[in-house]
């Protein structure tokens, strides 16, 4: 058996692009929905044993396949393809684009030449007007669609001419080249939004079936502009719970799975499987709704932050298979800034709440004014990471003298009360700090879906979050992202906990071309692990 061991707790350095032509961002996985949506474990599948078919067991199917409305909104769609696509070293290469693009010198405008005899799964041929249909939707606020996050400072999406593509953005904005993964689509089928059907794309893959929360089946598509896949078929088994996923790969009814870290000990002396440890910037945060008395208090915000054991935290409910985090942007990334971080201080953070005014009562939870120190955290039913992460908080806030009721529910009763409740929030991505902030903290953002959604709403950040975005040039964009984690320190609308170590298991000998040093982002459902780059995979014993 051979492992592979990238392990979040020695971070390595990441080969980040500055913010010149080729700056790529990546927006961290804003839409926690994505790991927990139901599955039924019970469907069944047969494992292989040939280098041209494979099957995954994945914990959840997209909630949409349309990029329009956000899929694969990172790349790696597999069926749909951007103009530029990301690389293992979280570099920027063309894909769809023909060269980089041209960046004029005000950063005001970004041609991009197309490749050519290029077709969509429907037998079209990519053209401008194809990737012009695609951004103007994306941006349609009648879609609401995540991605529109990413694309606001674009003014103008035009066709020069048949094979060429000028955007037109109304300020700079540092990290516009990765809007240019957004999957590109048909503009005659670009209106047809219905999330559950994969719009024809240009990938080496296209979707033979799929079955909501049982199955998808991917073929590939044997008139791709690209080179020939070797893996001919791929299939994902949505099975939500982790035992359940477990068994599977034991039985050898799957060839690779998502596991959680507690479910690897059976498989790591099994010549049979082979473990891969993904380090990740996917952060799990608590946010501190600003309309909760409670949660949305300063000295309550405080005291979590500085008397929680992050580290007891992983050890125990992450299993030791992650970090602790302090902010959104990971700390290998140029942009980081240690003022967010602090050590473990119960005893400040009591005195903090008793200089506040919260007074230990009888039975041991605080009260101010009258009013208990107590709120309530969801997390999403079925996701145990989540609900132990919530519970190790709510035993280390209970010493605190803070009463933290945990509840589990699905996204659909989630959304509609992060405006209120706290909740385990997941996200983050190791790419750009842009778009992994912009889209979580400027106030532009709140209650837009899973974008800000306690409502944070602050002068000084949104004109730091605007200065970074806009930053040309890298001392002053390193300058601006030190200003946004400044005010993240005083203000402290979340509460960043852990770094969340990604783990999979794939059957041995088999396959080649997967171990590369991907650092992963949130989002790591089709679109990450092993089968990142399934289209890459060769056949045979290494």
């Amino acid at each position: 058996m051979r492992t592979i061991r990238t392990h979040a707790s020695r971070p390595r350095p990441l080969t980040l692009i500055s913010t010149g032509v080729l700056a790529l961002a990546v927006a961290g996985c804003t839409d926690p929905t994505i790991e927990d949506t139901s599955a039924d474990p019970g469907a069944s599948t047969s494992g292989t044993t040939g280098a041209e078919d494979v099957i995954v067991a994945s914990a959840s199917d997209p909630d949409t396949f349309n990029p329009v409305l956000g899929y694969a909104r990172w790349g790696d769609g597999k069926v749909s393809e951007g103009l530029v696509a990301l690389t293992d070293d979280l570099t920027v290469e063309p894909l769809l684009a023909d060269a980089p693009p041209v960046v004029s010198e005000d950063g005001l405008t970004y041609t991009v030449g197309l490749q050519q005899d290029v077709l969509f799964h429907d037998g079209t041929e990519l053209d401008a007007q194809d990737v012009v249909a695609t951004y103007q939707a994306a941006v349609d606020p009648e879609n609401a669609s995540a991605v529109a996050a990413d694309l606001t400072a674009m003014e103008q999406v035009e066709a020069v001419d048949e094979h060429t593509v000028r955007f037109t953005l109304e300020a700079p904005q540092s990290s516009f080249v990765t809007a240019m993964v957004l999957g590109i689509v048909p503009a005659e089928t670009v209106r047809d939004l219905d999330a559950e059907t994969a719009p024809p794309g240009t990938g080496p893959y296209r979707m033979e079936s799929y079955r909501p929360g049982e199955r998808l089946v991917l073929e590939a598509n044997e008139d791709y502009w690209g080179e020939q896949p070797q893996v001919q078929r791929a299939t994902f088994v949505f099975v939500d719970d982790d035992a359940s996923r477990a068994a599977r790969v034991a039985s050898g009814e799957v060839d690779a799975a998502i596991l959680p870290t507690q479910a690897l000990d059976r498989f790591e002396s099994d010549p049979d499987w082979e473990v891969v440890r993904r380090d990740t910037a996917d952060f799990r945060a608590l946010v501190m709704p600003e309309s909760d008395p409670v949660a949305g208090d300063p000295a309550i915000r405080r005291a979590l932050h500085t008397g929680i054991d992050r580290q007891a935290l992983v050890d125990g409910a992450l299993a030791g298979a992650g970090r602790p985090a302090y902010g959104p942007i990971p700390p290998e990334a140029p942009e980081y800034s240690e003022v967010v971080e602090t050590g473990t201080d119960v005893a400040g953070a009591e005195e903090l709440l008793d200089e506040a005014g919260w007074v230990v009562g009888d039975d041991g939870v605080r009260s101010k004014d009258g009013r208990r120190a107590e709120f309530t955290l969801m997390f999403p039913a079925g996701d145990t990471l989540r609900q132990n992460v919530a519970l190790e908080v709510q035993a280390q806030a209970d010493d605190l003298g803070i009463e933290v009721e945990t509840e589990g529910l699905s996204w659909e009763a989630i959304e509609p009360r992060m405006s209120e409740d706290a909740v385990v929030y997941g996200s983050g991505n190791p790419y750009n700090a842009d778009l992994s902030t912009y889209p979580l903290f400027h106030s532009s953002r709140a209650f837009q879906g899973f974008d800000n959604p306690g409502g944070y709403d602050s002068a000084e950040m949104d004109a730091a979050l605007q200065a970074g975005r806009a930053a040309q040039d890298e001392d002053a964009r390193v300058q601006a992202y030190a200003d946004v984690q400044e005010e993240l320190a005083q203000d402290l609308p979340w509460v960043f906990l852990a770094y969340v170590e990604h783990d999979y298991v794939i059957r041995a000998d088999t396959w080649s071309g997967y171990d590369v040093p991907l650092v992963e982002p949130h989002e790591h459902g089709l679109q990450g692990g092993p089968w990142w780059n399934l289209q890459a995979w060769t056949g045979g014993a290494r």
